[in-house]
C-alpha cells in the first residue's frame, strides 16, 4: 500500500513510525504545513516528503491518515472521501457539531471509509473490561467511575483550538462508556472549574471538570478530567456490578500513591503522557486501519461512532455553561 499522512506533529510522528515499519506499507508519504518539519521526518523514515498537502491527493495514495491540526480535519476527511480514499483521522472530526456532521455526510455520500482514532478500544485493559461486562461476569452494572488526568496543561495557544476538557479529553471516556456497556447516554449534568491558570479563563475553558451521566439501563457514571495532576498521567475506569468490580488502568505506573499502611508502593516510574500510556494501542489501531482499507476487516470505529461520543460532550459543556441537565435528545444528530 501507498499511504499519504498529513501532520508531522508529535502523533503524526508517532505514526509516521509505526506505518514505515509496517509489512502492508510499501510507500509512505508524508506532508504538514510545515515542509522543513515533514522533509525531517521523511528522512529519519525513509519516507517521502511531499512539498504540500496537496500532494497527497495528487500522487496517488491508497489511503490517507490525517494527524494535522484539528481545525483541518473537516476539510481534510471531505477531500479524502470525494477522493474515493479510505481514511483515518485523530480525533475529533471538527471543532464543533455542524462541523461533524457536515463531513459525515460527505463520507456517507461517496461511500468511503472513515476510521476514528479512538485508541482506547485497542488497549488491552479496557478491552478486557469490555469482554466482562459484556459476559455479565459483573452481574447488573450500577457505576462507573472514569478519570482521566493529565500531568500538566497543554500549551496556550492549543487551549482556543481544543474544543475544550469535555471535547478534548472525556470524549475518550465517553466513547469508552458506549463500546464497553453497549447501552447508551441519556441525560447529563456537567460542571467545572477555571480555578488556576488564568490562560483557562481566557480560552473559555476549563481546567478541571466533572460529569454524572445516567445510562439507559439506570447506571450511573461519575467521569472527571483535569489538566493539573502532577503525580503523572493517570486514565482509568471502575467498573462496579452486582458481583464484581474491576478497574482499568491500576497497573505499577499508575500514578497514585495510599495512606494505608499495608497499601501499595507509588509508582517508581508514573505515566508521563498519553503516548507512552497508549502506545500499543495506538499502534494497533492503525494496524487495524489498514486492514480495514486492505478489504479485510470492518471498521472498529467509524464516523458515527465518533459523533455518538462527541455529542456527549456537547451535552457536558452546554449543561456547564447552563448550570442544568441535559438530555440527549436536545443535541443534534444525524
Amino acid at each position: 500500500m501507498r499511504i499519504g499522512l498529513i501532520g508531522t506533529g508529535r502523533i503524526g510522528t508517532f505514526h509516521a513510525g509505526v506505518l514505515s515499519r509496517h509489512r502492508e506499507v510499501g510507500a509512505l508519504v508524508v506532508a504538514d504545513t510545515d515542509a522543513q518539519r515533514a522533509r525531517e521526518v521523511a528522512t529519519r523514515i525513509d519516507a517521502t516528503a511531499a512539498p504540500s498537502v496537496d500532494e497527497i491527493f495528487k500522487w496517488g495514495v491508497d489511503a490517507v491518515v490525517i494527524a494535522s491540526t484539528t481545525a483541518s480535519h473537516a476539510d481534510l476527511i471531505g477531500r479524502a472521501a470525494r477522493a474515493g480514499l479510505p481514511a483515518f483521522c485523530e480525533k475529533p472530526i471538527a471543532v464543533d457539531l455542524p462541523g461533524t456532521l457536515g463531513a459525515l455526510r460527505e463520507v456517507a455520500a461517496a461511500g468511503t471509509v472513515l476510521q476514528l482514532g479512538f485508541m482506547r478500544r485497542f488497549d488491552a485493559g479496557f478491552g478486557r473490561a469490555r469482554e466482562l461486562v459484556r459476559s455479565g461476569q459483573l452481574g447488573r452494572l450500577h457505576t462507573i467511575r472514569a478519570i482521566t488526568a493529565d500531568p500538566a496543561p497543554p500549551p496556550a495557544e492549543y487551549l482556543p483550538l481544543s474544543g475544550g476538557l469535555y471535547r478534548d479529553c472525556l470524549v475518550h471516556d465517553f466513547d469508552m462508556l458506549r463500546w464497553i456497556t453497549g447501552h447508551e447516554v441519556v441525560d447529563v449534568y456537567a460542571t467545572g472549574s477555571d480555578a488556576g491558570d488564568a490562560v483557562f479563563r481566557s480560552a473559555g475553558d476549563v481546567g478541571t471538570a466533572a460529569a454524572v451521566l445516567t445510562l439507559d439501563d439506570g447506571t450511573l457514571v461519575s467521569a472527571t478530567a483535569t489538566r493539573f495532576n502532577g503525580a503523572g498521567y493517570d486514565v482509568r475506569m471502575e467498573l462496579s456490578g452486582e458481583s464484581d468490580t474491576v478497574v482499568v488502568g491500576l497497573d505499577d505506573r499508575t500514578p497514585i500513591s495510599s495512606t494505608e499502611p499495608k497499601g501499595p508502593p507509588a509508582a517508581d516510574r508514573p505515566w508521563p503522557g498519553f503516548l507512552e500510556r497508549f502506545a500499543p494501542a495506538y499502534e494497533a489501531e492503525l494496524g487495524a486501519f489498514i486492514q480495514v482499507a486492505l478489504g479485510g476487516a470492518d471498521n472498529p470505529c467509524d464516523g458515527r461512532e465518533a459523533l455518538e461520543a462527541l455529542r456527549i460532550a456537547e451535552a457536558c459543556e452546554l449543561s456547564r455553561r447552563e448550570r442544568r441537565p441535559v438530555r440527549m435528545e436536545e443535541i443534534p444528530g444525524l
